[in-house]
């Protein structure tokens, strides 16, 4: 509503204000480009100039260098439509969320079928009918026994871990 104001205010052509908000919101997205790996930059279809730049602002260690070289890419954002990089750079981020949601997901099952025991593992068959009890319980036995070396418990738990994990995905 306020740039349709302003633009009818300066006879079509936007503001100092709002050319001024456009270059800083540009700016910004160019700052989380650089945050990403090559591989998800490249999934972008990134402008060649931008994406060199990109690629060369996550190598500069030097402050000024660094400030300086965010200023290029926010001026080459100025020629490209932001929308689809901020839908893209949307999605990852809900991905993950996502992700995190799941890996806590499984870490608490995890615990607790090393805390609770047969409880959570009946809880646990429950929810996923087509696990290898038997298999489980092995498990859950190597990782809190007391006389199984401390290797052996960690690697029993992260065996676990994948286990559930593997449940969970197919589920």
């Amino acid at each position: 509503m306020q740039e349709d104001e302003e633009m009818q205010e300066f006879g079509g052509r936007p503001s100092k204000s709002a050319r001024k908000r456009d270059a800083a919101a540009a700016k910004d997205l160019g700052k989380s480009l650089i945050e990403l790996k090559e591989s998800d930059l490249r999934a972008l279809n990134l402008d060649e100039r931008l994406f060199d730049a990109i690629l060369a602002a996550q190598k500069i260690t030097s402050r000024g260098g660094l400030a300086r070289q965010r200023q290029y890419i926010g001026k080459l954002m100025r020629d490209v439509d932001p929308a689809p990089i901020e839908a893209a750079l949307n999605a990852r981020s809900k991905h993950q969320v996502v992700d995190a949601e799941k890996h806590k997901r499984i870490e608490t099952w995890r615990e607790r079928l090393l805390t609770e025991g047969p409880d959570a593992l009946d809880d646990l068959m429950k929810w996923t009918p087509g696990a290898d009890r038997k298999a489980l319980q092995v498990l859950i036995a190597k990782a809190t026994g007391a006389r199984v070396d401390s290797g052996s418990r960690e690697s029993a738990s992260r065996e676990l871990f994948r286990i559930v994990r593997g449940l969970f995905d197919a589920a």
